[in-house]
């Protein structure tokens, strides 16, 4: 039968296993082919071929039938971590002169028992370990990328220098230029096993060619003979396995803890974790808000603990565009919950609302009002970006802006819920007659919404009843903001009524309408 052909694939291979390392077995087969006088005299190459066959190189029996002696090939079983001393260390470690470090010493009596003993039962094939001093110099001219043009880099190059000087400390003792690397092993904590050259399975053998005044043609192959795991291993094994993993889950289950409770049937769960993001369009510098959420006085509550107001650090503005603007970004966070009790197709849900005021603190450390805003808090979870315009209350004269800018002084709300409708009023109609108000600037919120509920993961009437609560809700947001809309028409109606009535009576027509 013929011998396969030589392998040239000495890339690397990469497989996986749950089984500890120390069960690898590695089989190392190593045998000369040829001397000195095949090399120098070598049959030619058939057609079409780039390497010459092994059957060529194979050696011949003697006349008595003998195979040449053992010397000219050599196996070896190795497993991980497992030292197999070469004629270099031997050498070196018998001069305890050249023993530097306590693993040294320890090699060293390793060795002096081998000697009083059997001797090693290696000749050519050895190992290096992971605590041996050895790095493998084909690093200095491996690539990192495919480019043809790569060049190390200079932290490359100072390694390779220092990993040359770390290999030519061992002295000068045997014949380390002979060394060649058969086989790489690695393994990593998560049971990847990489293998450069990989086993030789059906493949054909590996070749290595020596160099010198006498180069030699040598092949060798690399099995896995890692014993299998007899039934009852494996039985144990997922036993064991088992039960890692159940201790696991219940450190994980420690680690959460029972703070993350479950809402009770009806109720609904609002988180909001929140940003003040900037502020900008206002008269004065040095700015600061202050905001609170207001939760509806029906069906709505929040942990005590819980904190619903916030001040903002005091701020300078910055240019930008026509604008001066003033970045915050002061984090808060709040939760409140919503029990929904009346199942009337009338009732309507109130939503939360989240109330701000702006004010300006000048060099001597007096503040003024420079805006009301108010806006209902998203009844959709997810992240959303909240512009609140704001106003202030005006009064009018020169004198009113004198004392505004020299002393601080400005009219102020009592109650800040009345910017919007106040959660106290019983009545039907809130008027706001006589109040004269003055457009400012813009807060910027940055809001992300999340909301539990059991009705999100029940399938039963009460996903019916939570779902047309949030539609409700949905529904009251979209009032809320057409009710934003309509209060700023009738804010302009009444400037303009207002600026009417400032003009002199000569420039407006009967009909009220302004002329030139």
């Amino acid at each position: 039968m013929a011998e396969a052909a030589w392998s040239t694939d000495t890339g690397e291979a990469v497989y996986r296993s749950r089984d500890p390392v120390r069960n690898l077995r590695l089989r190392v087969h190593l045998q000369r082919i040829t001397s000195s006088n095949y090399l120098h005299y070598q049959p030619a190459a058939q057609p079409g071929k780039d390497l010459i066959d092994l059957a060529t190189f194979r050696p011949h029996p003697t006349a008595s039938g003998h195979r040449p002696d053992e010397d000219e090939e050599e196996e070896a079983v190795i497993g991980w971590q497992e030292k197999l001393f070469s004629q270099f260390e031997v050498d070196l470690y018998q001069n305890e002169a050249a023993c530097q470090s306590p693993l040294d010493h320890q090699y060293r009596q390793e060795i002096l028992k081998l000697e009083d003993s059997d001797g090693r039962k290696n000749r050519r094939i050895f190992t290096y370990t992971d605590s041996d001093r050895f790095t493998n110099l084909e690093e200095h001219c491996q690539k990192m990328t495919t480019a043809a043009s790569e060049m190390p880099s200079f932290l490359v190059e100072r390694m390779a220098n220092v990993r040359r000087r770390r290999q030519d400390r061992r002295g000068m003792l045997g014949y380390k230029k002979y060394e060649h690397v058969l086989c790489t092993l690695k393994v990593d904590s998560n049971g990847v096993i990489a293998v450069k050259p990989d086993f030789t399975g059906l493949k054909g053998p590996y070749r290595i060619e020596t160099e010198g005044e006498k180069p030699e043609l040598w092949k060798y192959t690399i099995d896995n003979v890692s014993s299998l795991a007899q039934p009852e291993e494996e039985e144990r094994e997922q036993r064991l396995f088992k039960d890692l993993y159940g201790r696991h889950k219940e450190y994980l289950s420690s680690l959460v803890g029972t703070d993350f409770e479950t809402t009770v049937p009806g109720a609904l769960r609002l988180f909001v974790n929140g940003e003040v993001v900037s502020a900008q369009g206002y008269e004065y510098d040095n700015l600061y808000v202050h905001f609170f959420v207001e939760l509806p006085t029906t069906n709505w509550s929040s942990p005590v603990f819980q904190q619903l107001s916030g001040i903002t650090q005091t701020c300078a503005t910055k240019s930008l565009g026509m604008d001066k603007v003033a970045y915050f970004s002061y984090p808060f966070t709040f939760e409140a919950s919503f029990l929904h009790e009346d199942e009337s197709a009338g009732a309507l849900p109130e939503w939360p609302v989240l109330y701000c005021e702006v004010r300006s603190l000048d060099f001597w450390q007096r503040y003024r009002v420079e805006g009301y805003g108010a806006v209902v808090l998203p009844a959709t979870p997810g992240a959303h970006t909240l512009r609140v315009s704001t106003w202030r209350p005006l009064e009018l004269g020169t004198v009113a802006e004198l004392r505004r800018f020299f002393i601080g002084g400005s009219l102020e709300l009592e109650d800040l819920s009345y910017v919007r409708i106040p959660g106290t009023f019983k009545g039907e109609r809130l008027s706001r007659f006589g109040l004269r108000t003055e457009t400012t600037g813009i807060v910027t919120f940055r809001l992300h919404c999340l909301q539990q509920s059991r009705a999100f993961m029940e399938s039963s009437s009460l996903r019916k009843r939570m779902r047309s609560v949030l539609d409700r809700l949905e529904g009251f947001s979209q009032q809320s903001s057409i009710h934003n809309v309509l209060e700023a028409f009738r804010r302009a109606r009444r400037r303009m009524q207002e600026a009417r009535e400032s003009l002199p009576q000569d420039l407006v027509s009967p009909s009220g309408a302004m002329v030139r």
